[in-house]
């Protein structure tokens, strides 16, 4: 397969590398560009700017293609060039009669000197890390002028030797110390390893219908590639959403992806759903997102956690008596977290503070102002509660597991009478009540609940889900009413689709019996992907892809949706 690189990054599994053609911006030139994705600063993270040279060390224009392995470097001339990561921390590259120039921006502090011979250390203080540069095979020539407390520039020239006419170096990143490796990996090695590891990852991966084969094992590269190590706050393996500038993990993002993985990888599962629970705080609250450098708390996500592990529950033998008891703490502190610190007006209807809480950040629900009761929050937490209470019932909590069924059953009572009026499920000002403008189909997210509301709740729903002139178009369906004055085709949460709206409804419509509806959202979801890609959102009428190009939810969705709801 090739990756394209304007959209998706070039990276490998359990590695914070990557490489990007990025466009021209400020104090950029458009080009292909190592990249580095730590911190989770929302920047693309580039360090070095890739320049192929002839025999005369003038620059040449090249084509770059990338397959899972590599990236392959071509000028009109025949000159090529090879560059793969052989390990979480290190480029490698091979050139065969050309030379590769490396130019790093630099800013405050930043400076290069030399290590050793054949060897030079550029301090990065931007990215907070050091890249060693070695000649392995040929030359390594640098400039490097010196600008008061640090260097003005930073090129790196690597040169064939002049009996090969081939070069190979190495670009390691490193925080603390730099040790001299005795000896390098083959090439063809590192490149054998890593066709395989994608090869296996990708044949583990979950099926789908033919038609469909190409998108998936892109789907399957994007998730395989954004896979980053345990390292500085991530306390597991994590899946980052991805390796484009959206580098951080979100505490509903990751539910998605840990439920794509459960069949064929699920202790790797099992890490992803856990990962916030590793970082929460003592009021039971999970932070927004978390990447390597730190978790923010500002606002936070819905609890739709007891809805995923009941999925995953229902579908591996993994989660037994140890991952129960490792969950049931932190699930039953996050779930009483809403109840305790987000009702202030003592209804017993929890709030969402702020749109990004909620997970639909600019949703109309948002519209009439903060902060918002809404009928989705209401049904993850009676979800959660239910599978607490199974949880308990299990472990031998039986008097829990009692007290957790009757905050279910109370809380869909309060929903209904609270949130169902003429017909249809509205949201609300705390407080005032005041109903929120706008058409969002945030409000038919209840329909998770299933057989579990009223049959007349249910059919109404529905019907609104089915309605071709509100949500439902010929891709999926649109977040916000088409018919609505609020509808905005690259309105974030107010018209483009999404891949989580979309698995939640499809999976709350077949619960409440309508697999028919579940199955066609899931080939027109699916069948704009194939076209599309695996991008943030969706236009909901031209079905073209919207921001991030290569976002981890989207793959897993698209895997998980074309898995079990299409057939070839």
């Amino acid at each position: 397969m090739n990756v394209d690189l304007n959209t998706v990054p070039f990276s490998r599994r359990g590695s914070f590398l990557a490489i990007s053609i990025l466009p021209e911006a400020q104090d950029r030139e458009q080009g292909l560009y190592m990249r580095t994705v730590r911190g989770g600063d929302d920047k693309f993270g580039e360090a070095f700017r890739i320049d192929m040279l002839d025999g005369h060390g003038h620059v040449v224009p090249f084509a770059a293609e990338a397959s899972p392995d590599r990236v392959r470097l071509q000028s009109e001339g025949g000159l090529t060039a090879e560059i793969c990561i052989a390990d979480s921390r290190t480029f490698r590259v091979r050139t065969h009669g050309c030379g590769i120039r490396l130019t790093f921006r630099t800013a405050a502090y930043d400076y290069a000197c030399q290590a050793s011979q054949g060897s030079w250390e550029v301090n990065s203080f931007t990215h907070e890390c050091r890249f060693m540069l070695t000649a392995i095979v040929g030359e390594l020539q640098m400039e490097v002028p010196w600008d008061a407390i640090k260097s003005a520039y930073v090129i790196a020239q690597f040169l064939p030797g002049q009996s090969s006419g081939s070069s190979e170096f190495a670009i390691e990143e490193f925080r603390t110390v730099w040790e001299p490796r005795t000896a390098w990996e083959p090439f063809d090695e590192i490149i054998r390893q890593a066709r395989e590891e994608f090869g296996q990852w990708l044949n583990n991966s979950l099926s789908m219908p033919q038609r469909w084969e190409d998108s998936r094992a892109l789907a399957a590269y994007i998730t395989w590639s954004c896979l980053v190590p345990a390292e500085g706050c991530l306390t597991r393996p994590a899946m980052y959403m991805s390796k484009n500038w959206m580098t951080n993990i979100w505490s509903w993002d990751h539910c998605f992806n840990a439920m794509a993985l459960v069949r064929h990888d699920p202790k790797l599962a099992w890490d992803q759903f856990m990962i916030f629970f590793d970082r929460q705080d003592a009021s039971g609250l999970i932070p927004d997102f978390i990447n390597d450098k730190y978790e923010l708390w500002n606002c936070n996500k819905p609890p739709i956690h007891g809805w995923t592990l009941a999925w995953m529950m229902a579908r591996t033998d993994y989660i037994q008596e140890a991952q129960l008891r490792e969950a049931y703490g932190p699930l039953s502190r996050w779930t009483m977290w809403w109840f305790r610190y987000r009702d202030a007006d003592g209804d017993g209807i929890p709030q969402y503070n702020h749109g990004n809480d909620s997970g639909w950040d600019n949703s109309t629900a948002f519209n009439n102002g903060i902060p918002v009761e809404s009928p989705d929050l209401a049904a993850f937490l009676i979800l959660q509660a239910e599978v607490l209470a199974e949880i308990a019932e299990r472990l031998g909590l039986k008097e829990e597991a009692l007290e957790w069924l009757a905050l279910a059953a109370g809380t869909l009572e309060k929903m209904i009478a609270h949130f169902w009026h003429d017909g249809q499920f509205m949201a609300c000002r705390s407080g005032t009540h005041e109903a929120s403008e706008g058409d969002s189909l945030l409000l038919f997210v209840p329909i998770l609940l299933g057989k579990r509301l009223p049959e007349s709740i249910r059919t109404a729903l529905l019907a609104g889900l089915r309605d071709e002139s509100r949500f439902l178009t010929a891709n999926g369906w649109a977040t916000e009413s088409v018919s609505s004055r609020f509808y905005n085709p690259d309105g974030y949460w107010r018209g483009p689709i999404w891949a989580p709206s979309t698995m939640l409804l499809v999976e709350g419509v077949a619960a409440a019996g309508d697999r028919e509806l579940a199955e066609e959202v899931s080939r027109r979801f699916c069948a704009m992907l194939d076209r599309g890609g695996m991008a943030e959102n969706f236009d909901a009428m031209t079905g073209q892809g919207l921001r991030d190009r290569a976002f981890t939810w989207t793959s897993s969705v698209f895997l998980i949706l074309g898995h079990e709801y299409t057939t070839s």
